[in-house]
């Protein structure tokens, strides 16, 4: 297949879709391929631009055809949208990909290699079972309720009124217990799980330079610091740092028509266990700040807005100081609080 420059893939399970083009746009190629001839048919290929979706498996087959010497790109599914004709066939997705990928404005995603995928699984994995371990807590107090018995808030509490029932066993009926017992047992298996992952995770930034480089920043610890540099591994893809902010859904949302100019909070678009883990740590900052002081910006922002909307800003500005670190490969010089203003000296006295 000769002259084919640009290639749209839609992945899926078994069956792909594949489009190709030539340099003046003409079809050359419109087919389905199965999964086992996927990469026989890109190796009959000469080299050429291949967009692809970044969706499930997208990184995977993004590094099995940069292999075979061909350029790939990948692409938000909500970018590509636009770019669908009519209807909603694989067919004509291939084809809004190979039109998209072309396109001098398209945001692409960076490829992830397999350690960076691996790493980032840890972060996934310890996501949902910090979940699960919500879900348990919530379930012990709800029955718990049920016979009075009411236990103070977060784990720490519920672990203390689990140990005091099992040393008062008249307090609940035995079916009731059993139940108990199980979901103790699970709590408990859930709690060690958390630690040996936190623990790895803490390893992997020890030995990572970038995320080290990014635990100097306030708010900002080893898991932060860690999911940063694996999901966004490329800083150069953003041309500033408020692009790096907006890609985390940080910016204000626009809704604007007629020359009248609105913003309705935050575009909450993007990767939001990253931002979740910044306005957390922001969340951190101002309740230190509260109690022993902060800087100068810090202050005044507490002093200007509301505790959640204080939060959201400050995490904006952490995400902009992220860039400009991974970008420079520097790190953050502390800040120097202002000083208070130089008193006017006293007033001379003389003895007459």
């Amino acid at each position: 297949m000769e002259g084919i420059t640009v290639v749209g893939l839609d992945l899926a399970k078994n069956v792909f879709q594949v489009h190709g083009v030539d340099a003046d746009g003409g079809v050359m190629v419109r087919r389905q391929i199965r999964r086992g001839q996927l990469l026989s048919f890109f190796s009959s290929l000469a080299p050429c631009l291949v967009g692809i979706e970044a969706c499930a498996s997208a990184h995977h087959w993004a590094r099995e055809l940069m292999a075979l010497g061909h350029e790939v790109r990948l692409m938000p599914p909500a970018y590509v949208k636009a770019y669908v004709k009519r209807g909603k066939t694989d067919a004509a997705d291939a084809e809004a990909i190979a039109d998209a990928v072309t396109r001098p404005t398209m945001r692409f995603v960076a490829v992830k290699s397999k350690a960076q995928q691996a790493a980032l699984m840890l972060h996934k994995t310890r996501d949902l079972m910090v979940r699960q371990r919500t879900m348990l807590i919530n379930a012990v107090r709800g029955h718990l309720g049920e016979y009075g018995i009411i236990s103070a808030k977060g784990a720490a509490g519920v672990r203390t009124i689990l140990k005091a029932i099992s040393l008062q066993q008249a307090q609940l009926p035995d079916l009731a217990r059993l139940a108990m017992h199980g979901l103790a047992r699970q709590l408990e298996a859930l709690e060690q799980e958390i630690e040996r992952l936190e623990a790895r995770i803490v390893a992997w930034h020890r030995e990572d330079e970038t995320s080290r480089r990014l635990a100097t920043i306030p708010g900002i610890g080893p898991i932060t610091a860690s999911a940063i540099s694996v999901t966004a591994p490329d800083p150069n893809l953003f041309r500033s740092g408020r692009q790096f902010a907006a890609w985390l859904g940080l910016t204000p949302r626009a809704h604007s028509s007629g020359g009248r100019e609105r913003q309705v909070g935050i575009s909450k678009m993007g990767d939001g266990y990253l931002r979740r883990l910044l306005v957390v740590g922001a969340t951190a900052v101002l309740r230190m700040a509260r109690q022993r002081g902060g800087s100068a910006w810090v202050m005044g922002l507490l002093e200007r807005k509301r505790p959640k909307a204080a939060a959201v800003a400050l995490a904006n500005k952490t995400a902009r100081i992220a860039w400009v670190l991974m970008s420079r490969k520097e790190t953050r010089r502390p800040e120097h609080r202002r000083s208070a203003p130089p008193q006017p000296a006293a007033p001379e006295t003389r003895e007459w």
